[in-house]
């Protein structure tokens, strides 16, 4: 394998980490005319899957035309279970069916990173960014490895899209440590013969089902589907983890059912880094903890990221000037977001939710049986919840002026 060496071309990216955010980063700087590597840690692109794979149509159409072969299920329709099993529907008829698609990610995110390298991107994978280098106080690049051997490659601007906790962030002196109450601890299973409702995404609630934080099942076809679980890592131990509280739920729900997979992991639900630019490096997607802190959610989040780096790299580039105050345009602007707002203000909404007893969820959720949505969103949801509890206008106090 041969990797451009200290002696680079010109307007040169590198990009760490091959999820939609580092593919994203990847096509559009790419598509701006940038020489650009794109590097994966992993020996295949898109596995193995880290998330419950949602993400809603218009988010999608943003950024890809959706195609057969890596969409699973169409989504028409939602339901929140309460504690005491009371299910409040959500449905679709007034939001014109713009509700959702449940992915397949390894086809997916292997479809992206494929746009990427048609755009012009070099894509390595198994190739992990193990150091930046550094001169005179300022990332110049990173020491790439694969196999047992090493190179170094100069770039004008590293985009970190690393994951969680990112390492390479870490390295060039951000710390990206996520607090342990503030890190769900998740595990899903993809289970087949269960019977579910193939047009609609469950989420459970209550804190003997999954404390502080919630479990969910997204159809992946008629008798199949994600059933996964996420909790607060510091109600995570013996006895009562995340993987527990699932092997309960699937031993009432799904006795018959069969897993095919098991995948865990970390999400963030906390705010997102205070700055995701240093000189010459941006961080994106998780690497920079822009996760739904209320759902969970990263896919559009991920992907609006790496776009808006790349665009933002490219325009510094050709300015000649990738300084940390050039760079900032990219974290002003996400945070300026309507992206950016909602995370800040599901991160309020979070914290209010998971300090509330079971008795409080329960009387929430049952204020509201059923609900048709004209735009069927987190935001949309609150707001009708608020409509139906008027005592939760004062319990949230000045975010609920924002929310209205």
């Amino acid at each position: 394998m041969r990797w451009r060496s200290s002696i680079k071309s010109k307007d040169y990216v590198l990009v760490s980490g091959g999820g939609p955010a580092g593919a994203l980063a990847a096509r559009t700087a790419a598509q701006k005319g940038l020489s650009v590597c794109l590097v994966e840690k992993r020996p295949a692109i898109g596995a193995p899957v880290r998330c419950a794979e949602g993400i809603g149509k218009e988010a999608l159409a943003e950024f890809i035309q959706p195609n057969p072969r890596w969409i699973s299920a169409e989504m028409t329709g939602a339901g929140i279970v309460a504690p005491d099993g009371f299910e409040m529907t959500l449905e679709s008829s007034m939001a014109g069916g713009k509700v959702g698609y449940i992915l397949d990610r390894k086809v997916f995110d292997r479809e992206l990173v494929w746009q990427a390298a048609d755009a012009g991107a070099d894509v390595y994978v198994k190739t992990r960014a193990s150091s930046p280098i550094m001169s005179e106080g300022r990332l110049k690049g990173a020491v790439l490895d694969y196999c047992g051997s090493s190179s170094k490659v100069t770039a004008d601007v590293v985009i970190a899209a690393d994951g969680v906790e990112s390492k390479f962030g870490k390295w060039c002196g951000i710390d990206t440590t996520v607090p342990v109450r503030e890190i769900m601890s998740s595990v899903q299973y993809v289970m087949t013969d269960i019977d579910i409702n193939p047009g609609a995404t469950i989420f459970y609630l209550g804190n003997e089902v999954a404390p502080e934080g919630y479990l969910w099942v997204f159809p992946k076809g008629k008798r199949a589907a994600n059933v996964g679980i996420g909790i607060s890592g510091r109600k995570s131990g013996k006895g009562h983890r995340a993987k527990d509280y699932l092997d309960k739920f699937v031993k009432q729900k799904f006795p018959h059912g069969k897993t095919i997979e098991c995948i865990v992991g970390g999400v963030s639900v906390c705010r997102p880094l205070e700055c995701t630019v240093a000189d010459h490096l941006m961080l994106v997607g998780d690497a920079a903890r822009v996760v739904d802190p209320l759902t969970g959610g990263g896919i559009y989040n991920a992907m609006y990221t790496g776009k808006l780096a790349a665009e933002v790299a490219a325009d510094c580039i050709a300015k000649g000037d990738l300084s940390k105050k050039a760079l900032m345009v990219y974290d002003r602007e996400w945070r300026a977001s309507k992206m950016g707002k909602s995370i800040e203000r599901n991160y309020h909404i979070k914290e209010y939710l998971i300090k509330q007893p079971d008795e409080k969820l329960n009387t929430i959720i049952h204020s509201v049986s059923k609900l048709d949505l004209k735009e069927f969103s987190t935001l949309t949801l609150i707001k009708e919840l608020l409509k139906a509890n008027p005592k939760l206008l004062v319990e949230l106090g000045a975010l609920a002026a924002s929310i209205r």
